[in-house]
């Protein structure tokens, strides 16, 4: 099935552009949901601006943002009041992670950026057992049905955008200001390498051109 028309994707990034929206940041309490009521350490990998790492303090005695941009762990670090559970590291996402083990290991629009495979086992090891991993990721739109998915979400991310940018200068949330690149793996490569690395992890579709993993450490 072929993607969207070119005029149509110039006229919707056009109006993403006036009214834009943190895709991300919508999962977020999806997240929250996976996760325990209470936990010790919490590790978020590509932690950007650093919202979701404050949200996991809601939960956690210690949370550890790390992202490879030092432009944006000073933005996170600015937008983080003291005295606070967060603490936010430059540092390479394969081989600088703080050491854990932790209860709790999540990673949303990051490991597009990093070789797949090798990102799920260093996330393994880093994980307590009977820790949960969540991961939302980006991925190529290859099958008909992932077209038919991402043509569905067309209308819902406009509404979505001019909802939350009425009465508002439409200035992109501090959160969209990480850098970003497309995703090259296709959903069905994420499914097959994720169940070889993490028996059981379960992979899900959703909408606004996004998937989901969850896997918990035996």
């Amino acid at each position: 099935m072929p993607s969207l028309p070119h005029r149509l994707v110039q006229a919707l990034d056009r109006f993403n552009g006036a009214h834009p929206w943190d895709h991300n940041a919508h999962y977020h309490r999806w997240i929250l949901r996976q996760l325990p009521g209470r936990f010790r350490s919490a590790l978020d990998v590509g932690s950007g601006s650093g919202d979701l790492a404050r949200l996991l303090a809601s939960r956690a005695d210690e949370v550890h943002g790390v992202d490879s941009d030092p432009v944006i762990v000073s933005q996170a670090r600015a937008l983080t009041a003291e005295p606070t559970a967060v603490s936010f590291t430059v540092a390479d996402a394969l081989t600088a992670l703080p050491a854990g083990p932790h209860d709790v290991i999540t990673c949303v629009a990051a490991i597009h950026h990093l070789p797949f495979t090798e990102a799920l086992a260093t996330f393994r090891r880093h994980l307590t057992p009977g820790g949960t991993l969540v991961v939302v990721g980006l991925f190529r739109p290859r099958t008909a049905a992932d077209h038919l998915l991402g043509a569905a979400a067309v209308l819902p991310n406009a509404a979505v955008g001019w909802l939350k940018n009425r009465g508002r200068n439409s200035v992109p949330p501090s959160s969209m200001t990480a850098r970003t690149r497309p995703a090259d793996m296709p959903f069905s490569d994420i499914a097959a390498a994720a169940h070889w690395v993490l028996p059981g992890a379960r992979l899900r579709h959703r909408l606004f051109w996004r998937y989901t993993l969850t896997w918990r450490r035996p």
